[in-house]
């Protein structure tokens, strides 16, 4: 039988948009109706340096990176690309999470290939709404931020549910009702109900990150909130900033002390 680490290096070295989405979706079906097999192997992680994905967008330092914005269309059609650029990466962080991190709890790989699979549904829905607006994935520059942080927590599964989902990808909910709102005032309301769906699977994203490093962290005998705030201090300490979306991050598992610390480190008071 194949196993899910075999498939999910195959969705994850897959360089063309089009055969990764639809490589996922076989994927996560297959692993649905159990005929992958989980072969939880040795404890060491699986690295891959380089995921794939196409020769474009190219990719650049975040401030060199031109103004996104909805007011023009070529800056409204950049800030979807942006989106789209985060999603296509995120697909590659949910079957790397699986692939390179054996021997977890099999609800562990039930949660990733959930999460892999609505990544490509974000992207596709994204990359449907650029090309209604005449452009398409590439077409635009884009930054490796995700897939740096990806690197940084290679060696431990509970540095990446901590740096990724519970850091990169939670400050998408607080940055989303935001975007949505200057997409509202350019009356793209087709990109507001994208960006609505969205939010609403993120949390759900953003939580399995929080169920696992919580996990890991009982595992070890650690206290996740010392643990994570340490970790974010370590690792982002200094370019943290609010506002914070406290709903969606409560519905997604922090705690209010988390909350507060989080705060409190953005307005350098640690």
């Amino acid at each position: 039988m194949t196993t899910l680490t075999d498939v999910a290096l195959n969705c994850l070295m897959e360089p063309n948009p089009d055969h990764k989405l639809v490589l996922t979706a076989t994927a996560a079906i297959a692993w649905s109706a159990g005929e992958l097999a989980l072969v939880a192997g040795d404890d060491a992680p699986h690295s891959v340096e380089v995921p794939g994905r196409p020769g474009r967008p190219v990719l650049r330092h975040p401030r060199d990176l031109p103004r996104r914005g909805a007011g023009s269309p070529r800056g409204h059609a950049a800030l979807l690309h942006a989106i789209s650029h985060i999603e296509f990466n995120a697909i590659n962080l949910a079957w790397d999470a699986i692939h390179r991190f054996p021997g977890l709890p099999a609800k562990y790989y039930d949660d990733w290939v959930r999460v892999a699979a609505e990544e490509a549904l974000h992207f596709g829905l994204l990359r449907d709404r650029l090309r209604c607006l005449g452009h398409d994935y590439g077409d635009f520059p884009a930054h490796d931020g995700l897939w740096a942080t990806a690197q940084v927590s290679a060696f431990d599964p509970l540095l990446r549910m901590a740096l990724v989902p519970r850091l990169m990808e939670a400050h998408g909910l607080d940055v989303t009702p935001g975007i949505s709102q200057r997409l509202a005032s350019a009356g793209d309301s087709e990109s507001v109900a994208i960006l609505a769906r969205i939010l609403q699977d993120e949390i759900g994203h953003v939580a399995a990150g929080d169920r696992w490093f919580r996990f890991l962290c009982a595992q070890r005998n650690l206290s996740a909130e010392t643990v994570y705030r340490t970790l974010v201090l370590r690792h982002f300490g200094n370019k943290l900033r609010g506002p914070y979306n406290r709903v969606a991050r409560l519905a997604a598992g922090f705690t209010e002390g988390e909350m507060d610390a989080l705060e409190k480190i953005s307005e350098g008071v640690v």
